[in-house]
């Protein structure tokens, strides 16, 4: 490839010139080629030097100079070659009339960075261009030692060790998209490594003895150590993040997609990916996003240290501001001092203040509702507010004069104006499922049920009512709405619990949930509409949960609760399918709308579910799963007396599920577990953490006493029944448990508000970042232990319907499976979240289409038929593909294979019979609207379709269609072909021929009985002749009758089928002597030693073989026929009988793997067409 000219200034070294003129110098790298060289590539892994992957180059030089510049170099001699060629066809004639050595050197320069530029011009996609040569280099270099394709992208590059055994291998580490790759060359001595990351089950940075800041990556089989890393954190940290989008694609089977919007660097950043800035620019997001609860399409512009004037504390407080595309936020660096969220919807004016030596580069922002913020200290302030200024124009309802966001605004309703008094809500709708006029679109259901109650007076309703004033002081102190002062008072007030009267205002505020909704006006609505009367396993779940949702409050023992409820729960399962419904869901959305109106509990719940809760209500529960991992590494910390009692019996992973999943409301009496719902939209998961081990904690004494599970369950329900709130004036709700006591004595009260105190004073040094680092371990461990459940649960469903042992099995669904997971990084032409519908049992989640089919047919199938191979593999994948969905599960996929590796001889021929049948031999009809309608999947569809499966299906050899002549030509070429390379295979052949030449004679007397019984149906008559005009170029004569031309048309057939012979394709001259071509046996006409072809016959081959004779429409077999006169043939009946063994084909399959990486690539030679 032509690459930006370099200096070079010792040609000789380490090279060897192989062609020269008076300007252009053609280098081989010493060694290559020739066996040998180990010090040179040893010298070439070491220093990263191109020569490893690139050996020959051309040099410019000039007579004057003693300075050489690279301009091209190469992977193989035909590339460097057609470069060197053009170099002399071109440039040789235009160079020689120049004087000067400086022109020529100028000139050549100029032409070949032209023509770099017009490459990557041409070239689809420009993140290309943003990767430094060198990067671009260590690319290519990648994907040739690793057999990687095009699609394949790097992130990152390091040197470190390798340690294999106790010694340390010098190489580099590759990090892509979807593989930790490996290389190493010392001394003669090559190590590749190549682990998927989708089978890393940990990851771990450690340091001992043996291995010094050391990076451990375990899979299933093995551990592999790195070590000497110039920055072990940042690759550590990169790793992480691959990792968790591997699993990402474990969990949802959605490639990896880049990030197109990401801003351009202003320079070139050396040895830096675009991927690599971008996959840094979503950890910042990530961090952001949490920090500040906003929603997933916020993008981090920037951040700069500041500070801020608190009026509340009369000082200035140092910290950080953010910039997004919709928001402006504030953390202090000390925690819980203040934080600051400000929607750019909000925001009214912002100017530059006068700057002095008390406030130097100050920026005024105001708000709609008349809130003033200043920050100070800004280094760039100039630059920061065009940044905001840009945002602002961007804004939706924002109408600017002019560039300079320095004008009033348009004025709107404040951010604490509740939001169901929107626009649009004026008028009732008739006939719609959800419209403002809809009580619980105005109120929380616990409004409407105390609207008509008494003033109460007492002592508890005066607390409450100190409460809400507490808080009404905070707001005049500290603003109202999103754009309030958070600080540590703030968190007081969450901690001695919300007012009701305030709760879903500031549970909103606390989540996020106010932001998404404020920018979504009239969302929900729409949803439930379209939502509501659509039938789906998720609507059955809900309607069938829907009367267990809190039954002992009031607000659910009607009609108006429950409606409420369902529209809920339908809108969000209508929103994210891929979550649905799930059971837990309805005990928490319950609880939400008894403080919030439909709308804001469905914007909540989407908080919970996306962003605060995540993955924890999909179909495996995967985010508690993880979370209930992390509770047992927190109290393995905190508690490892107590965790190592309870480990023995099995407690914490059967108690913490359902803690984690309802946030204890399912578990604790209802007035109590509000509060941790208060603490928990406030801090986030961290203090249902605290509060669990708190518990434990409480408990450790009567818990350590225990002997089984079953006691240990009961210590935790009696406590957690008997955790109260004395100061609610809610009405007491029974709680749905019934008391667990123990003797006649009473369990002992224990007031929440104790309990919470008591958990921050002894856990409160969790803090989320290091949640979430425990999180992202657990999560390997989760979701690898899940597919391993899956391959199990496969393994046994499967065991009954095929042949082939557990081990079998489990090796063919790992294959199977790493087929789909290739999908969904180097494309297909489905998308892989097509091909996986969770809501499927195990064994019909994965799915393959006919490429990857066709590859693991040619890899297993013990039927080899060479060239006739993907004709063989489609037939086999349309008999397979039932619903013709155009995708194989792995159960259709054993079905055949099992077929031809376990069944007798009847079982295989009945097989190879089907495959020349439709659908077997005809592609599949199904338009493009079909298309789109198999996608649409209705539950009750696959239930219908469960149940046929189970109804026993008894096919008999006598329910097989018969088979017309065409048909049974392809028979025939398919058996030559498969005897190809088998030792018996001329016996074999005159056995086929002999058979064949039987079967139509037998088709020609049945076709004279089925003339004589069916006169009255009139046979259409349709001749090849007809539609193509005879041409015969050999001169060729038919047979007089149709049983001649029959004959003729067969031994044509099977002629042709032993003339295909696939050369294979040399890609490299210089690899040409060492691959060697397995030898495909040609028949001859005259070896085919079979009596009954008639004299007039002709083989010929090619496409001309059909064009002069005709076939007989009338002409048929049955499948007993074709079995009978097999089994005259002793060949044919030991080649079919024969059992084969798998094993060798897997571990093929398996080994060669990287090999077939380059499928999906382009060739060798446009690889190296990659232009630096």
């Amino acid at each position: 490839m032509w690459i930006h000219p370099e200096e070079v200034l010792l040609a000789g070294a380490l090279w060897v010139s192989e062609r020269a003129n008076p300007f252009f110098v053609l280098q081989r790298r010493r060694g290559h080629g020739r066996g040998g060289g180990l010090l040179v590539g040893t010298l070439d892994v070491v220093l990263d030097s191109s020569a490893r992957v690139a050996p020959y180059r051309i040099l410019l030089q000039t007579a004057d100079s003693q300075i050489y510049w690279n301009i091209a170099c190469g992977s193989s001699r035909k590339e460097i070659t057609e470069h060197w060629d053009w170099l002399e066809a071109n440039l040789l004639q235009t160079i020689s009339i120049f004087d000067n050595d400086e022109d020529i050197t100028t000139f050549v320069k100029g032409k070949i960075s032209g023509i770099i530029a017009e490459e990557n011009r041409l070239k689809p996609g420009e993140e290309h261009e943003e990767d430094s040569g060198k990067f671009r280099e260590a690319e290519l270099k990648m994907r040739k030692l690793f057999g990687m394709p095009e699609e394949e992208k790097l992130v990152n590059y390091y040197s470190c060790s390798y340690w294999k055994g106790r010694v340390p291998r010098q190489g580099w580490l590759y990090l892509s998209v979807n593989h930790l790759c490996f290389y190493s060359f010392l001394l003669g001595k090559e190590v590749t490594l190549v682990v998927p990351w989708t089978e890393v089950t940990q990851l771990e940075k450690n340091a001992t003895l043996l291995f010094p800041e050391s990076v451990r990556v375990s899979t299933r089989d093995t551990e592999h150590f790195f070590s000497m890393f110039l920055n072990i954190n940042d690759t550590f940290k990169l790793m992480e993040q691959l990792a968790n989008i591997a699993m990402r694609q474990l969990l949802d089977n959605e490639a990896f997609a880049a990030d197109l919007s990401l801003p351009k660097p202003s320079k070139t950043l050396k040895n830096v990916s675009a991927l690599k800035r971008d996959l840094d620019a979503r950890a910042k997001n990530e961090r952001y996003r949490a920090m500040f609860r906003l929603t997933q399409e916020e993008r981090l512009d920037g951040h700069t240290d500041c500070t801020l004037w608190t009026p509340f504390a009369k000082m200035h407080v140092v910290g950080q501001l953010f910039i997004s595309n919709n928001y402006i936020c504030f953390s202090s660096k000390e925690e819980d001092l203040c934080q600051l969220i400000i929607p750019l919807r909000e925001v009214s004016i912002v100017e530059k203040a006068d700057s002095s030596s008390v406030l130097p580069c100050p920026v005024s922002i105001s708000t709609k509702n008349k809130m003033n913020f200043l920050f100070a200290n800004l280094k760039d302030r100039d630059f920061l507010v065009q940044r905001i200024s840009d945002f602002l124009q961007r804004t939706p309802d924002s109408s600017w004069g002019d560039t300079n966001p320095l004008s009033q605004i348009s004025h709107s309703a404040s951010s604490a104006v509740p939001p169901s008094s929107s626009p649009g809500s004026e008028s009732v709708q008739k006939g719609r499922h959800y419209h403002p006029g809809l009580p619980t679109a105005i109120q929380g259901l616990l409004q409407l049920y105390h609207r008509d109650d008494p003033e109460d007076l007492g002592p508890k309703a005066m607390r409450e009512k100190m409460k809400e004033e507490s808080w009404n002081i905070h707001f005049l102190e500290f603003g109202r709405g999103v754009c309030m002062y958070r600080t540590s008072r703030t968190r007081e007030l969450v901690l001695n619990g919300i007012p009701e009267r305030l709760r879903g205002e500031l549970w909103l505020l606390f989540s996020g949930a106010q932001n998404e909704m404020a920018t979504h006006p009239g969302y929900y609505g729409e949803l439930v509409e379209q939502a509501m009367g659509l039938c789906s396993l998720a609507t059955e779940e809900i309607e069938r949960d829907l009367h267990r949702s809190m039954p002992e409050h009031r607000a659910f023992q009607n009609e108006m609760g429950i409606a409420a409820l369902r529209r809920v729960l339908t809108a969000y399962a209508h929103r994210n399918p891929g979550i649905g419904y799930c059971q837990a869901m309805n005990i928490v959305t319950s609880v939400l709308l008894l403080y919030c109106t439909e709308e804001e509990a469905f914007w909540l719940l989407v908080a919970l579910c996306e962003r605060m809760l995540p993955d924890y209500y999909n179909t495996r529960v995967v985010g508690a799963l993880v979370d209930q991992g992390v509770f047992e590494e927190l109290t393995r910390s905190f508690l490892p007396l107590l965790y190592e009692h309870m480990q023995e019996l099995g407690v914490i992973s059967t108690i913490s599920l359902s803690w984690f999943l309802t946030l204890f409301l399912s578990v604790m009496p209802f007035d109590s577990a509000v509060l941790l719902v208060d603490c928990f939209f406030y801090e986030g998961i961290k203090v249902i953490f605290q509060v669990a081990l708190a518990v434990l904690h409480d408990n450790m004494d009567a818990l350590l006493s225990c002997s089984d599970e079953g006691e240990a369950m009961t210590i935790l329900g009696r406590y957690l029944d008997n955790v109260v709130n004395k100061q609610t004036v809610a009405p007491p709700i029974p709680h749905p448990h019934a008391l667990l006591t123990s003797g006649d004595e009473p369990p002992p009260e224990i007031d929440v508000f104790d309990l919470i105190k008591s958990s921050y004073e002894k856990f409160g040094s969790l803090r989320s970042d290091v949640i979430e680092q425990m999180r992202f371990k657990q999560r390997l461990k989760v979701i690898q232990s899940l597919e391993d459940t899956a391959k199990r649960s496969v393994v046994r469903a499967m065991m009954t319907e095929s042949a082939f042992s557990i081990e079998e099995l489990e090796e063919l669904y790992c294959l199977f499976k790493s087929k789909h997971m290739t999908s969904c990084y180097w494309g297909s032409s489905s998308s892989a979240a097509e091909r996986h519908d969770p809501s499927l049992p195990y064994l019909e989640q994965y799915r393959i289409d006919p490429l990857q089919f066709r590859q693991l047919f040619v890899s297993l199938a013990p039927w080899v038929c060479g060239g006739h191979n993907p004709t063989l593999s489609a037939r086999l994948f349309r008999l397979l593909d039932q619903n013709q969905d155009g995708l194989v599960n792995f159960k259709e996929f054993i079905t055949g294979l099992s077929g031809m590796y376990h069944g007798d001889m009847t079982e295989k021929l009945k097989l190879l019979y089907k495959l020349h049948l439709p659908p077997g031999n005809t592609p599949s009809c199904l338009t493009p609207d079909l298309w789109s309608v198999l996608e649409v999947k209705d539950y009750r569809y696959y239930l219908r379709m469960w149940a046929k499966e189970k109804e026993t299906k008894r096919e008999t050899i006598k329910d097989l269609p018969r088979m017309n002549q065409e048909q049974f030509i392809e028979l025939c070429k398919t058996l030559y072909n498969m005897f190809s390379e088998e030792a018996l295979e001329q016996q074999l052949y005159h056995a086929i021929a002999t058979v064949a030449s039987l079967l139509l004679r037998i088709g020609e007397v049945g076709k004279k009985f089925n003339n004589g019984t069916k006169k009255r149906e009139t046979m259409p008559q349709t001749s090849l002749s007809a539609q193509n005009p005879p041409h015969s170029p050999q001169g060729e004569e038919e047979g007089p009758g149709h049983g001649a031309s029959g004959e003729s048309e067969v031994c044509r057939a099977l002629a042709d089928a032993q003339l295909e012979v696939v050369a294979p394709q040399m890609s490299d001259e210089e690899t040409k002597d060492d691959v060697s071509v397995s030898s495909y046996s040609v028949v001859s006409a005259g070896s085919l030693q079979c009596e009954d072809i008639a004299e007039d016959t002709v083989l010929i081959r090619g496409s001309e073989q059909r064009q002069g004779s005709v076939l007989d429409t009338d002409w048929s077999i049955t499948f007993e026929q074709v079995l009978a006169s097999m089994l005259t043939e002793p060949p044919l009946v030991d080649y079919f009988e024969r059992k084969r063994d798998i094993q060798a084909k897997m571990a093929a399959c398996k080994a060669q793997r990287a090999v077939e990486r380059q499928i999906s690539s382009a060739s060798d030679h446009e690889l190296t067409q990659h232009s630096t």
